[in-house]
This record gives structure tokens, sequence and C-alpha cells, in this order.
């Protein structure tokens, strides 16, 4: 099975489990510049699932981080959009889909559920990955999460 885990946002974090086992992980910046609108980084974001859905010789599941608060409005509002580009995606390719709080990924990674940062990309170190900020860390913890616990089936 192949399982592609994200950190959604403006600076996505991304691990992928692909058919033959290993794991790649990085990120992707989806920050618009001042001549773009502001669907032009959806847009993109749309492309580039397409283009690791290639590469990868496609992905049985997709999971991400499931966010339910936001300090902020427009956090909040990009993060719909994120979520909804995943939705219509995956339902186009028929690959299933699901969303784990951030509080089951911290805890089954670091051992707390309001784990920091810095305790996140430790536990994720431990385990033998070299991410390089925290937004891949999570979409690394949230892999092993998904590998682990069969997508919480265990």
């Amino acid at each position: 099975m192949s399982i592609l885990s994200l950190d959604l946002g403006t600076r996505t974090g991304w691990a992928l489990l692909g058919r033959d086992g290993m794991v790649t992980s990085g990120t992707v910046d989806f920050k618009n510049n001042r001549w773009q609108g502001g669907g032009m980084r959806f847009l993109r974001f749309r492309a580039w699932l397409d283009e690791v859905h290639s590469l990868a010789g496609g992905f049985d599941q997709l999971i991400y981080e499931q966010v339910c608060r936001h300090a902020g409005t427009d956090a909040s509002h990009l993060y719909g959009g994120w979520l909804a580009i995943v939705a219509v995606w995956c339902e186009h390719h028929g690959i299933a889909y699901q969303g784990v709080p951030i509080g089951t990924i911290k805890r089954f990674i670091a051992g707390k559920g309001n784990a920091d940062k810095a305790a996140v990309i430790a536990a994720v170190r431990d385990r033998g990955f070299q991410p390089a900020d925290d937004n891949e860390a999570d979409a690394i913890a949230i892999l092993l999460w998904a590998i682990e616990t069969r997508g919480g089936m265990s």
C-alpha cells in the first residue's frame, strides 16, 4: 500500500510511503508572489498532487493533519482551501483520505498530545529521519502513525 501524508499549509510538509516500501519526504511552498491572484496557490497545490501521484505510480491513501482551531482568520480560510482541494482531488481519483487530529499525532510520536515543535522533530529524528523543519516532521509523524496503526484501525 502506498500512502501520502500531508501537513497542509502554505509550506506543506509531505511524506510518501512508496510501493517499494521506501519513505521519502520534504516540503513544498505554495506562497503567492505579489502578481498572483489568491487562487493560484490552490491551483499549484492541485498540480503538485497530480505530479506526486504520477511520479509515485499512484498512491492508495492520503492522510492529513486535521486542524480544528486556528489562531487567525486568514490561516483558517487557507486551511479550508487546502482541505477542499484534498477532498475534491481524492474523490476525483478514487483515493481514500482521512484527517488525523493534531493531538493524536503528537501523542503517538512524542508521547504528549500537546508536545511542542521541537519535541516532534526530536521524536522523528529518533526514528531515523532528518526533517528539514516542523512541517516535514509533522508529515513524517502522520505517515508513521498511519503505518503503525493501520490508519487508526489497530
